[in-house]
């Protein structure tokens, strides 16, 4: 099982609404994507910013393709988060999930 993470800030006025944008656009969209295990949205209050992590888990590296693409590395951004984000993270992090010692 693979996991897969991204990062990225609003400005902590814009919080509740990006939220309800990631739903709508980049949660449902990991969710739909055969091989997806699950998809969780982790926000922090940072000051006048806040910070956002999604992190999701997936059968495969072919899996993580399928929603992302050959380059799945590249994070994936839609039409409004120009207007959300004000920092973000351009690639992804992977990982191989351990269990009981064992990939």
């Amino acid at each position: 099982m693979i996991a897969r993470t991204w990062r990225g800030w609003t400005r902590a006025s814009d919080a509740d609404a990006y939220v309800d944008y990631l739903y709508e656009t980049g949660m449902d969209a990991y969710r739909r994507t055969p091989g997806n295990r699950g998809a969780y949205l982790m926000r922090r209050e940072d000051g006048d910013r806040t910070e956002f992590v999604t992190l999701t888990f997936w059968d495969s590296l072919d899996s993580v393709k399928a929603f992302a693409g050959q380059q799945y590395e590249n994070a994936v951004f839609y039409d409004l988060d120009d207007r959300y984000l004000v920092d973000r993270e351009t690639h992804t992090l992977h990982y191989q999930v351990m269990q009981d010692g064992q990939a």
